[in-house]
């Protein structure tokens, strides 16, 4: 009896692992990525800043780039309402759906494709709203070859 009891205890202590996001789920998280995308590449700022949560953030690649959403908007409305916008082409993805009860937390990578700046890559979380999924912050970067680190590194530093 004492030896039975034993096992169901430590079987209630085993750690569970969470099943893998059902596929629904990233493809919603992945709509939201690219509909923000297609936005910002048709300067449409309502439908852009909508993939965002009140309190959302962009990160950009110039180390004082760190935006709240009213900040950020205060930067691209201007250019949006010029009809200017930006194309990154996402050409790889991957999408995690935090293993918690609630489903509501994400994050991403994504490799993109930019005309001017080339390869870059962007990454973030998403957070479950009433809504639907909103991008809680999104970080753009410059993808630096290792090979050619330093010498990217020394110009920056010669500034």
């Amino acid at each position: 009896m004492i030896t039975a009891a034993l096992m169901m205890l430590q079987l209630s202590v085993v750690p569970v692992q969470a099943a893998p996001a059902p596929d629904a789920e990233i493809a919603s998280v992945n709509r939201v990525l690219d509909a923000m995308h297609a936005a910002a590449s048709a300067a449409d700022g309502d439908a852009y800043f909508g993939t965002y949560t009140a309190d959302g953030r962009f990160i950009g690649t110039d180390a004082t780039e760190r935006w709240s959403l009213p900040e950020f908007r205060a930067y691209a409305m201007p250019y949006f309402s010029q009809g200017k916008g930006w194309t990154y082409r996402p050409s790889a993805r991957v999408v995690t759906i935090a293993p918690i009860d609630c489903r509501c937390v994400a994050w991403f990578d994504e490799v993109l494709d930019n005309d001017a700046y080339g390869t870059t890559r962007g990454s973030g979380v998403l957070r479950l709203t009433e809504d639907g999924w909103k991008i809680e912050q999104y970080v753009l970067s410059f993808a630096v070859p290792n090979d050619k680190a330093r010498a990217v590194v020394g110009v920056i530093k010669a500034d």
